[in-house]
């Protein structure tokens, strides 16, 4: 059962914190959760959590002088699969997962900004977190860089997109750790907060229509709200 669990919420911007999604999600299950500011936090032990959550964030994966926090927290990432427990990343959570298995995590031909189609893979279509879930699935996307194929060993590729060749992944034989590209515990106030704050870096070469984007998180916002409760009850589940 997911109720009693308590998850560590890792967030790199002050502004990109958990989405309305994921928020309406944990409360559903009653699960809890400690938001850690991992900029000037120390990261805590992890006896006490059941798991992590790693949001999106501005630093790319290599990007340790200039982040410095993200030695511990590859080694914390390292740590929690070694220890059997659940891992969950978004965005750039899914690129230092990636990072950890010994993917190749780079610059992608162009960026990935706003809405776009996915498709879950052969190994997505059988893996637990995604049971119940649509073939194709509307995904929201706000990145440059991402983990790039072939995948090594003991990694599978759970989904992909026209643009992206890996939304999601995960692990051989562990159905608790999972990597996603896309941002869908994001709602329709979370992109708008976003484009507040990351216009310029977001909307520079990437060719995304703010307003559209504002519009189709509204139009979807039902739907993606639906879609990714139940991929969270299905992870927490699996947790």
């Amino acid at each position: 059962m997911a109720k009693g669990q308590n998850f560590l919420i890792v967030q790199h911007m002050d502004w990109e914190g958990p989405g309305s999604h994921l928020l309406a999600a944990l409360a559903a299950e009653e699960v809890a959760y400690q938001v850690l500011e991992a900029w000037h936090e120390p990261l805590p032990s992890l006896d006490s959590f059941s798991g992590m959550i790693v949001l999106g964030g501005s630093p790319n994966v290599g990007e340790e002088e200039q982040f410095p926090y993200l030695r511990p927290l590859k080694k914390a990432i390292w740590e929690i699969i070694a220890r059997g427990q659940a891992y969950l990343g978004f965005c750039l959570g899914h690129q230092l997962l990636g990072h950890v298995l010994g993917c190749t995590v780079g610059p992608l031909p162009s960026k990935s900004v706003g809405f776009t189609t996915g498709e879950l893979a052969a190994a997505g279509r059988k893996h637990p977190v995604f049971q119940g879930l649509p073939r194709e699935m509307d995904l929201f996307k706000w990145h440059g860089q991402g983990v790039l194929p072939p995948l090594p060993r003991g990694v599978e590729l759970l989904a992909r997109s026209r643009t992206v060749p890996v939304e999601a992944l995960g692990v051989t034989n562990n159905p608790k750790v999972v990597g996603l590209q896309y941002d869908n515990h994001a709602g329709a106030g979370d992109v708008k907060k976003w484009l507040e704050h990351d216009a310029d870096w977001a909307l520079a070469g990437s060719a995304a229509d703010p307003q559209a984007m504002l519009q189709t998180a509204a139009a979807k916002e039902e739907i993606i709200g639906q879609l990714f409760q139940q991929f969270m009850r299905n992870f927490l589940q699996i947790a």
